[in-house]
């Protein structure tokens, strides 16, 4: 069993960095997730969003490795989240679906307000990836739990991306209001003085 674990502070508020975790995929940066599929989600009395997703990647794994543990070129994984606006906190848990029998990988995401600047959002990521049964576990270990570590720094980057885009569609959106806005409302005269 392998444990991975990183945290990061996005120099951006918890509610920016919540809608941009919501519209993270697909992304140019990390296009190792290919397709995301709600199968639930629902609002709880106490306010909190729960979701669960499926989610259809691809690791990007050597080929070598893949024939070892018996993993297709496109794997599944089941991510539960819970949006706690209350408390201020989204968390993810996600694992893998497609070759349990061999690999196990369940992640754990937390995004919550910087406990000492509430402008920014503080990401806490915790992976373990256990392999059984076949040859070079503990490697295989190793070589999945690098492919996380990449995998999660293209993840911030892409967060970054879909921050910048939220930012550009809301000032977008801010212009067009306004010239609806122009073109609805008539202008006033301006007032003038005459001299008797």
């Amino acid at each position: 069993m392998k444990i991975w674990t990183s945290d990061h502070t996005f120099d951006h508020p918890w509610e920016t960095v919540v809608k941009a975790a919501w519209r993270k995929y697909p992304n140019p940066m990390n296009p190792s997730v290919q397709g995301i599929d709600v199968v639930e989600r629902q609002v709880t009395p106490d306010g909190k969003l729960k979701s669960h997703r499926l989610l259809s990647t691809s690791w990007g794994l050597s080929a070598w490795v893949t024939k070892i543990v018996g993993m297709d070129q496109v794997c599944y994984a089941s991510e539960h989240s819970e949006v706690d606006t209350a408390n201020r906190t989204l968390t993810m848990r996600t694992r893998n679906l497609t070759f349990c029998n061999v690999v196990t990988v369940d992640e754990y995401l937390s995004y919550v307000p910087h406990p000492e600047d509430r402008t920014r959002t503080t990401l806490h990521q915790e992976a373990v990836v256990t392999v059984k049964g076949v040859p070079l576990g503990s490697y295989l270990e190793t070589v999945m739990t690098d492919s996380i570590s990449n995998n999660a720094g293209k993840g911030r980057q892409a967060m970054e991306w879909v921050i910048g885009r939220i930012k550009t569609e809301a000032q977008d959106l801010k212009q067009e209001a306004q010239k609806c806005m122009d073109t609805v409302l008539p202008k006033t005269p301006t007032s003038r003085t005459t001299s008797l």
